[in-house]
């Protein structure tokens, strides 16, 4: 009898877990394959792509090898009837000038000033005087600033240190900034940072501040172009700051030193002639999101769009410190991301040629700029080709062909977001791994709070933002993050097959069932009303 029983229940419990999965929707799975993955990364993160970076030949190379391969699909070109939809973006360069006392100084080489911090039309200014105002500290025990008025004047600090001699805080970065913000908003006409890695600029720093500045010309972008000029800030090496000294008839060593034994501000007024400028040079660039539409088969329910993203762009070529030129590949950022799209967007047309198209239409939707800012999916979010109103969910994948340290087995993925917003989305995705893919689904990253802000790094955040459901799909970053060791070769191609077909079965269901997520929580995830 209680053998009958087993067996009655094993038929029972079998048929139960065939009847979840929807036969169609296994048998277009079969084009997501470790060999097509590996058909189009091998191209895409060959050299011959360049690293894919916004606004260069690489970039351009990936979004026409993407609209070709839409076309072949037959899917359709939704913005006025193309695939691609134009970014407003321009570069913008510098001609920056610095003089002391009439000494013209080498720009890249003596100072430079960061492309990104001139607004407007640039700046220029003219003095016969230079504030020195020591660490640029305002402390209870230490204050630079003591009894001191900053304003209209031009202000040199040194970027690091403290007045014991000690370095400082290592992160210099967020010490200068702090120091400048505070600046600014005591009216300094301008400030000289002293920096002495000036003296011997790694060549990989002078390529990036040498390179034209990408730049979006967005509602906020339009606004600072147009807007006046925030406090001009010049980065100095030791050189320069010691032609300064001169005047004063010191040098850096002796201030620091001075400071250091009496344990107070050195702060002096320097009589010394000093004129900059910079001016922002605008050329337009190309770049454009990459856009396949797969219109719906219910007429009541085409409206409504599913978007599937992923970041096409990497960040190209760069120099390493000895000035050597390296292809950073990108294989899987997000070189991997980007393959799971089109072979999503293969299995989905396949479907829909043999009369089992999903009900939802499906935006595929690769973008640009990313790696920039997450540019690309910012632009269509403001420039949406289909309402946000009508897009019920976007699944973006960001990272899937590898894995980290904390799992050896490789057989998961990390999702983020999924609950955020629509507890029904995550209990989507979650139902359809179970009953297809039955990978570990890793939370670790799945919080508004975790230091890493995973969250808010990446395409999706561009539709969370506007209320709009999202799921991410992430491997976790590795030693060959933003590396040129980012290789084809180090893909683990069937669990890059295996995780897309995750967001495929998700993409899947939201397509063709009967109600969109519910959307039941806020922007900060409290419960809606």
């Amino acid at each position: 009898m209680k053998k009958h029983l087993l067996y009655a229940s094993l038929v029972l419990t079998m048929a139960c877990s065939a009847t979840a999965q929807n036969k169609d929707a296994v048998k277009f799975s079969k084009t997501i394959t470790k060999d097509n993955a590996y058909k189009h990364l091998s191209v895409l993160a060959s050299d011959a792509y360049e690293g894919r970076e916004t606004g260069k030949k690489g970039g351009w190379m990936t979004a026409d090898y993407i609209r070709t391969f839409f076309q072949k699909l037959g899917l359709k070109g939704p913005v006025n009837g193309d695939y691609f939809q134009p970014i407003d973006m321009v570069t913008i360069s510098l001609s920056q000038v610095l003089t002391i006392n009439g000494q013209p100084a080498e720009a890249l080489k003596d100072f430079y000033v960061v492309p990104q911090t001139v607004s407007g039309a640039g700046f220029g200014f003219n003095t016969s005087s230079v504030l020195f105002a020591g660490y640029g500290l305002k402390k209870e025990a230490y204050n630079d600033f003591e009894g001191v008025d900053v304003a209209g004047k031009v202000v040199m600090i040194f970027k690091t240190g403290e007045p014991n001699g000690t370095a400082g805080s290592t992160n210099s970065r967020s010490v200068a900034a702090a120091k400048i913000k505070y600046l600014t908003s005591q009216k300094a006409a301008a400030v000289l940072i002293i920096d002495p890695t000036v003296d011997a600029m790694p060549e990989n720093l002078k390529a990036y501040l040498s390179s034209p500045a990408l730049v979006m010309k967005t509602k906020e972008e339009l606004e600072k172009m147009d807007g006046p000029q925030e406090t001009p800030v010049i980065t100095i090496g030791t050189v320069l700051a010691n032609q300064i000294f001169a005047a004063a008839k010191t040098s850096v060593t002796d201030v620091k030193k001075k400071i250091a034994e009496s344990g107070k501000p050195a702060t002096q007024e320097i009589n010394v002639s000093v004129s900059a400028s910079a001016k922002r040079v605008e050329a337009k660039v190309r770049a454009e999101n990459v856009l396949g539409f797969l219109e719906g088969s219910d007429p009541k329910l085409k409206k409504e769009v599913l978007v599937i993203t992923a970041h096409y762009d990497h960040i190209g070529i760069t120099p390493d410190a000895k000035g050597d030129d390296k292809i950073n590949n990108g294989a899987d950022d997000d070189g991997s991301g980007t393959t799971g799209v089109l072979m999503l967007a293969e299995a989905f047309s396949k479907a829909k040629k043999a009369g089992k198209g999903p009900k939802r239409s499906i935006l595929f939707m690769t973008v640009t700029g990313e790696e920039k800012g997450l540019l690309g999916s910012e632009w269509y979010s403001e420039h949406p080709v289909f309402p946000l109103e009508n897009t019920i969910t976007n699944l973006n994948i960001d990272m899937i062909g590898r894995g980290d340290k904390e799992h050896p087995d490789n057989n998961f993925v990390y999702i983020i977001g999924s609950d955020m917003l629509s507890s029904e989305l995550d209990q989507i995705g979650k139902k359809a791994n179970k009953d297809y893919v039955n990978v570990h689904l890793d939370e670790t990253y799945n919080n508004r709070t975790d230091p890493n802000r995973y969250y808010y790094r990446s395409d999706h955040y561009n539709f969370a933002k506007h209320g709009i459901p999202v799921i991410f799909y992430f491997n976790g970053v590795h030693e060959d993050y933003h590396q040129p060791g980012d290789e084809i070769s180090k893909i683990d191609f069937p669990m890059l097959a295996k995780r897309a077909k995750l967001v495929y079965f998700t993409a899947w269901e939201l397509a063709n069932r009967a109600t969109r997520p519910k959307v039941d929580k806020n922007e900060d995830g409290s419960k809606k009303n």
